[in-house]
């Protein structure tokens, strides 16, 4: 695919053959991209080793868990049918 960003190569030596069937479990609907898992484990690894990024991942899900139902009950029952009829077709 076309691309202007760059790219890096990487031999899947024993250790990265590992790595992706690690992967592959963690992420199964990926088990058969290799470059996704790639891509999820360099995510991963940067989270493990940047504190901040940990931090910043903890505050969003614990800011989600403050609000986490908060809003039950805002509309009624059948506002999003009622909604989506008053969009032409």
């Amino acid at each position: 695919m076309p691309t202007t960003k760059r790219r890096h190569p990487v031999t899947e030596t024993a250790e990265v053959s590992e790595a992706l069937r690690a992967a592959a479990l963690r992420w199964p609907a990926d088990r058969d991209k290799p470059a996704r898992l790639l891509r999820r484990l360099i995510e991963e690894g940067h989270k493990s080793i940047d504190p901040s990024a940990a931090e910043r991942q903890d505050n969003r899900l614990a800011a989600l868990k403050r609000i986490s139902g908060s809003y039950t009950g805002l509309y009624e029952p059948g506002y999003l049918d009622d909604l989506r009829a008053e969009w032409p077709e």
